[in-house]
């Protein structure tokens, strides 16, 4: 979509600080981070939210999220761990309508919800 930051991010034409990039994902640090660790996992294929993931999408999604708890462990956070967060639409809290997981990590996280 040619209006998308993320895809932008993933077509070269924004800048990001790359963690990992294979032909189907790009993982990039947070351009304001709420933690010491915050970064974002993103499909290369445009998904506009969770609640439009269709059954085809479920092995790209698991991968995604594989690689995020990789990247969370090298970033430090194994041990300790941190907050793998998906918003979904407005309501959810998304506000770049492009599927994409944050990860939170490198300290305490406040609200707990268990």
């Amino acid at each position: 979509m040619s209006d998308c930051i993320f895809c932008k991010i993933i077509a070269g034409e924004i800048p990001s600080k790359k963690l990992y990039e294979d032909d189907e994902m790009l993982v990039f640090h947070d351009i304001k981070p709420v933690a010491p660790v915050h970064f974002l996992a993103v499909p290369k294929k445009h998904i506009n939210s969770l609640l439009e993931l269709e059954e085809a999408d479920a092995p790209l999604i698991g991968r995604l999220l594989h690689k995020a708890q990789e990247i969370a462990k090298q970033q430090g956070c194994e041990e300790k761990g941190g907050r793998f967060i998906i918003n979904a639409k407005s309501d959810g809290g998304q506000t770049v309508n492009h599927l994409h997981v944050h990860f939170l990590g490198g300290r305490a996280l406040g609200i707990r919800i268990c």
